[in-house]
């Protein structure tokens, strides 16, 4: 994925991305909004929460271990099984559809919600029978997806990961921008451009601070 032009001349955006994450839903629609004012052709990718917290459940705060438990691994197995039974076009409108109902709409990561995704995009219902399989016939893809965007920017991190060509063609890759609203036009091209800005300095790691509301999703 070090291709610095896709065939139709754009940029490639590689975006990895659980379902399950809010965060990770508004920075997806900040880069389809950039999309729309950037040179950019976005690829999706898998990646899963439930994947990256295993091996550290007892550490985690209990609600959030729980959710992992008992939601998490529901709505990435049905996306993977997609992805491996539809291929990879699928998987930018399912995640929309899932991101809609989800979050948008609330209905949560529950089995109506992820049968009606695949309703809202014209694929099998039976998709949905992988929800539950605890002996995931794709694991192993799933793995090695979320490992490939993972491993790009380090194991202390979550989702979204993003990564793009740079100048040498090879890949520059950062985690987030976490940001909500999801910026619209020149505001997202704005944040895009600074984005790659430091992302692109040798040596550079983080900026933060701390957050202080939750995402919203009133315009999307």
């Amino acid at each position: 994925m070090s291709e610095t032009a896709t065939p139709s001349g754009k940029t490639p955006v590689d975006f990895w991305f659980d379902p399950l994450c809010p965060w990770a839903w508004m920075t997806s629609r900040w880069v389809l909004e950039v999309e729309k004012v950037r040179n950019i052709e976005v690829n999706w990718h898998i990646m899963s929460l439930a994947v990256l917290n295993e091996d550290r459940l007892d550490e985690l705060p209990e609600s959030y271990r729980d959710m992992l438990v008992t939601k998490a691994w529901q709505p990435v197995r049905v996306v993977t099984a997609a992805w491996q039974r539809h291929g990879a076009d699928v998987l930018g409108p399912l995640y929309t559809a899932l991101g809609t109902r989800i979050h948008n709409n609330g209905e949560g990561p529950t089995r109506a919600a992820v049968e009606g995704a695949l309703a809202d995009v014209g694929l099998p219902a039976d998709l949905i029978e992988y929800a539950e399989q605890h002996d995931f016939e794709f694991d192993a893809e799933l793995r090695a997806s979320h490992k490939e965007g993972i491993e790009k920017v380090g194991q202390d991190v979550g989702t979204p990961v993003i990564a793009v060509p740079g100048p040498d063609g090879e890949q520059i890759a950062f985690f987030g921008p976490v940001v909500t609203p999801a910026p619209k036009g020149e505001e997202a091209a704005r944040l895009w451009d600074g984005a790659l800005a430091v992302a692109s300095v040798p040596g550079f790691y983080e900026i933060k601070r701390t957050r202080t509301k939750g995402p919203d999703f009133s315009n999307l």
